[in-house]
């Protein structure tokens, strides 16, 4: 089974049991040739098969509390579970108490039956989009795994552990591209909702201006579903794509978002513009002249250094020596911001995103390459000055879409057996509806056996 829906239609009918998809997704973490030790940095064994048992009896009697009771997922390391520590993928926290109460998105996810499996692997403090974790070890991407390619980050182990069938998705956390680009490396469906839409209370911040939750999983559909969930729908409903036929896809001309792209990205997305040109979208070229003031404003460090600055100086103080010294060189250029720097930073987010939107509103959506390159080796990003370099390239396209507060998805596009590739659809702010059936219509589109 690929999809939540094809096992929840499973359950249903009685061809399969929760405990039966529990055992199978913890098979797969435990799999010694697998990347379960590297993706996951806990595993709620025990407490999965007692809940995928007690809502096989549940469902028995007529009582499951949804359809997808059972059904086993992920949560990144950063979310509190009543019960467990929050590490954040560090090694700093590791004496903190335990979570006293489920973060809001767990607590929903859990009231609809689906089981947690387990926390996953990420970047210390999410603060990267490489994926590398020095604490816990650096999961693989699906793709080359004898030459060590990175999974993307910061959402590193929740894109392994959908690709890998450990479970039917993820909860991850997006900053600057922490779901979008995990998913593009990974080859999964990786989304970033407007971030006001589901709460980030009982997430371990890296920047609250910029924070937020969201999926990653094997469909599209999957991804509108757990959306639905944390976002606090109670009755969520099947996603419906809309036509490919007059929809209206955006692509910047004259911007960093289209330049220096891998020759394996560049043939992938214009052979997936072409495809989707043929079905009856339509690609118009799109001048945003304004985003190119995108890396002066935030040339200080940005929201997340300024923020996360503030959050971890106390700890920084007591334990520098314990986190990865490029996380903490990240974290520690907020250090240099005044709060002349910050309410500039602040006015300037708000002038271009209204700019942004006068541009950008008669589309569907805005399309560009999720990441510029294919999963790079770990043995690359061991300097420190490419692994700064490539750090900022994958997430340049992506973190675009955090500063301007939109919402935006990453669907895979590569071929059975090529380089992991993705392309990025952006919508509107709060348009998130609108952008999940763009994404479906997209989606089957590109699915389609071309001609």
């Amino acid at each position: 089974m690929q999809h939540i829906a094809d096992a929840a239609a499973a359950l249903a009918s009685g061809r399969i049991s929760a405990e039966a998809l529990v055992e199978a997704a913890l098979d797969r973490i435990a799999a010694p040739e697998g990347e379960g030790r590297r993706t996951f940095t806990a595993v709620h064994a025990a407490a999965a098969r007692a809940e995928a048992r007690a809502l096989d009896a549940l469902r028995h009697a007529g009582r499951a509390p949804s359809p997808w009771a059972g059904i086993p997922i992920t949560v990144k390391d950063l979310f509190d579970e009543r019960g467990h520590p929050t590490p954040a993928g560090s090694v700093v926290l590791k004496d903190a108490p335990v979570a006293a109460q489920d973060a809001p998105v767990v607590a929903r996810l859990r009231r609809m039956g689906f089981v947690v499996i387990g926390r996953t692997n990420m970047v210390e403090f999410a603060f990267s989009g490489l994926g590398v974790n020095p604490h816990y070890g650096t999961p693989r991407s699906p793709w080359d795994r004898a030459t060590g390619r990175l999974p993307g980050g910061s959402s590193s182990g929740a894109a392994v552990a959908a690709a890998d069938h450990m479970g039917f998705g993820g909860l991850g956390t997006d900053t600057g591209g922490s779901c979008r680009v995990p998913a593009a490396l990974c080859g999964v469906v990786g989304y970033k909702p407007t971030a006001r839409r589901v709460p980030i209370t009982g997430v371990l911040p890296l920047a609250p201006s910029l924070d937020s939750v969201g999926p990653l999983a094997r469909s599209v559909a999957c991804c509108h579903l757990l959306d639905a969930v944390i976002s606090g729908e109670e009755n969520p409903q099947p996603l419906h794509a809309r036509p490919i036929a007059g929809l209206r896809l955006g692509l910047p001309r004259r911007t960093f978002l289209t330049d220096d792209m891998d020759s394996v990205v560049g043939n992938a997305f214009q052979r997936a513009l072409s495809r989707l040109s043929a079905a009856g979208a339509r690609i118009e070229m799109l001048d945003i002249p304004e985003l190119a003031e995108l890396p002066v404003v935030n040339a200080t460090g940005g929201f997340a250094a300024s923020e996360a600055w503030a959050w971890h100086r106390a700890l920084i103080a007591e334990k520098a020596s314990q986190y990865d010294p490029r996380i903490l060189a990240r974290i520690r250029r907020g250090e240099r911001m005044g709060a002349a720097d910050y309410i500039d930073l602040v006015a300037a987010r708000a002038r271009l995103c209204a700019a942004l939107a006068r541009r950008t509103a008669e589309f569907d959506a805005i399309v560009t390459p999720t990441c510029p390159i294919i999963p790079p080796a770990l043995a690359e990003v061991e300097q420190e000055a490419e692994y700064n370099r490539i750090n900022l390239l994958l997430l340049r396209n992506t973190s675009v879409g955090n500063f301007l507060d939109r919402c935006s998805i990453s669907l895979p596009i590569h071929r059975l057996g090529e380089a992991p590739v993705g392309l990025m659809l952006t919508g509107e702010t709060m348009a998130d509806a609108a952008l999940f059936r763009t994404a479906a219509a997209v989606e089957a589109a590109l699915s389609e056996t071309p001609a």
